[in-house]
């Protein structure tokens, strides 16, 4: 899914990319040739999106026994620094034509090629954001926030389209607004990115959802506690602790602890690693 969305991507924003560079170098302006560098960054990203499927489909092996999934994560900061370094260099360029007081004159050909790719990459980011719920891709995710961003970049240039007769400052503005958008976009998909890297807490329902696996298995109340998650890509490693019954022997525990576990994977697909601890004595 993720290999269809990049290919989608790339053949897309490269025809993008031609008309609107072709009709920014046409106006002269500064924003609409920034938005076709951005949309072209978008078919980078899409090799990014690409390469991350690749890796991290890839089966766990001798140095990686828990697969290549986290790859995803790495694309997904690429992405990230690539969008930071567009939207530098298009700030850099907007600034530029301010202080040159540089007028921009549009015309129809460029309303129509705005619109157009607002509307293609508005279709494309939904595609993206559909297909990462659907695989729980976080460069799937970044790449649809890579596409809105240029749609809403593209949307801002076409309201300043029809302001532009009026302030002769709008197209250098409009650059500078569609930058910001872009390094915001950058931001939120790199600290997403990293936090899931460094590892987060697991669900607070978690534990209500195991409780309920392990209620299929055995009716004995068994105050899971101590959980510890780690996650890469789609495979997720859980480890927990329970308590049993003192007097029960280690056989009957090991036994009762391998059907939680298998019915955890059935219901949550973890693969889980239970510890058994006796229960409390009352005083």
């Amino acid at each position: 899914m993720a290999y269809n969305e990049g290919v989608l991507s790339i053949v897309t924003n490269i025809i993008l990319f031609v008309l609107k560079y072709w009709v920014g170098v046409v106006t002269g302006s500064v924003a609409i040739v920034a938005d076709a560098w951005h949309t072209l960054s978008d078919s980078l990203s899409s090799v990014f999106v690409i390469v991350g499927a690749k890796i991290a489909s890839k089966p766990p092996d001798k140095k990686h026994p828990f697969g290549h999934g986290r790859a995803d994560l790495i694309t997904s900061m690429l992405i990230a620094a690539l969008l930071g370094f567009v939207g530098y260099e298009f700030i850099s360029e907007s600034v530029k034509k301010l202080l040159q007081k540089q007028e921009t004159s549009f015309g129809l050909i460029a309303i129509v090629v705005t619109v157009a790719s607002i509307l293609f990459k508005e279709i494309l980011a939904q595609y993206a954001f559909w297909a990462a719920q659907k695989t729980g891709s976080e460069t799937l995710r970044a790449d649809g926030w890579h596409h809105r961003t240029d749609a809403l970049s593209s949307l801002l240039i076409l309201i300043g389209i029809f302001l532009n007769p009026y302030f002769w400052w709008m197209d250098g503005v409009l650059g500078i607004l569609v930058a910001l958008m872009i390094i915001y976009a950058a931001w939120q998909i790199l600290r997403n990115s990293m936090s899931r890297l460094l590892g987060e807490a697991p669900d607070p329902k978690l534990k209500s959802k195991l409780e309920q696996s392990a209620a299929k298995v055995t009716p004995l109340k068994l105050n899971i506690h101590h959980l510890h998650m780690h996650c890469y890509g789609e495979h997720k490693e859980l480890t927990f602790h329970i308590n049993l019954p003192g007097k029960m022997n280690v056989e009957d525990a090991h036994d009762l602890v391998d059907e939680i576990e298998k019915q955890v994977e059935i219901d949550l697909n973890f693969i889980a690693t239970v510890r058994v601890e006796p229960k409390a004595k009352k005083a």
